[in-house]
C-alpha cells in the first residue's frame, strides 16, 4: 500500500460546475434576497418602536399573565402566592363568626386571635358559665371550623373566661388578693 500525494483541489473532468443564473432565475433569487432584507429591516423597527414605548412584549387579543385583573382575583392570587391561604381563611372567621356558631353563642363568645403555628383559636367569654359551655361544644366547634376552613386548620380552641376588673392596689388589700375571683376565674 503505497499512499499517493498530490493536488486534491484542481477540479477534475469528473465534478460538475453548477449552472450559471440568468433571466427570471436571477431575478426570483434577487427577489428571496430583497424579501429577507426587508423582513430584517421590519423586525430591527418593530424592536425600536418597542424600545420607545417603554420596552417588552403587549398583551394581545388573548388573555396572559400581563392582563390587569379585577381586586378580588388580584388579592386570591396573592394569597396564594404568599402562602396565606390559612390565615386569610382563619380572618374570614373571624368575621363569620355568628353564622358559624350561632347568635346566641356569639353574643357571649368572641374569637380574640389564631395562632397559625399551634393551630390553636383563642376564644374570650362574657361569663364562666358560656366559657364552661364553649368548653364541652369546642370538639363540635373544631370540627365545623375544619369543614368550613379545610381538614387540620384549628386542632384546638383555647377558651378564656371573662376578664376580671382590673387590679387595684392600696392599703386595704390583703397582699396576694386577686380580688373577686370565684366570679371572674
Amino acid at each position: 500500500m503505497s499512499e499517493q500525494s498530490g493536488p486534491q483541489d484542481a477540479p477534475g473532468p469528473e465534478q460538475p460546475r453548477p449552472p450559471e443564473l440568468s433571466g427570471i432565475d436571477l431575478a426570483r433569487q434577487a427577489l428571496v434576497a430583497a424579501k429577507e432584507q426587508a423582513r430584517a429591516r421590519g423586525a430591527a423597527a418593530q424592536q425600536k418602536k418597542q424600545a420607545r414605548r417603554g420596552g417588552g412584549l403587549r398583551s394581545g387579543a388573548r388573555a396572559d399573565g400581563r392582563d390587569p385583573l379585577p381586586l378580588g382575583a388580584a388579592i386570591n392570587r396573592l394569597i396564594t402566592e404568599r402562602g396565606w391561604e390559612t390565615p386569610a381563611a382563619v380572618g374570614g372567621v373571624m368575621g363569620r363568626w355568628p353564622q358559624l356558631v350561632g347568635q346566641e353563642v356569639a353574643q357571649h363568645c368572641e374569637p380574640q386571635k389564631y395562632d397559625e403555628d399551634a393551630r390553636v383559636l383563642t376564644v374570650q367569654c362574657d361569663s364562666t358559665a358560656w366559657a364552661t359551655q364553649l368548653r364541652l361544644l369546642a370538639p363540635t366547634l373544631v370540627a365545623r371550623l375544619n369543614e368550613d376552613l379545610g381538614h387540620g386548620s384549628v386542632k384546638m380552641i383555647k377558651v378564656l373566661g371573662p376578664g376580671g376588673p382590673p387590679r387595684r392596689y392600696g392599703s386595704l388589700r390583703a397582699p396576694g388578693s386577686r380580688g373577686p375571683g370565684d366570679t371572674y376565674g
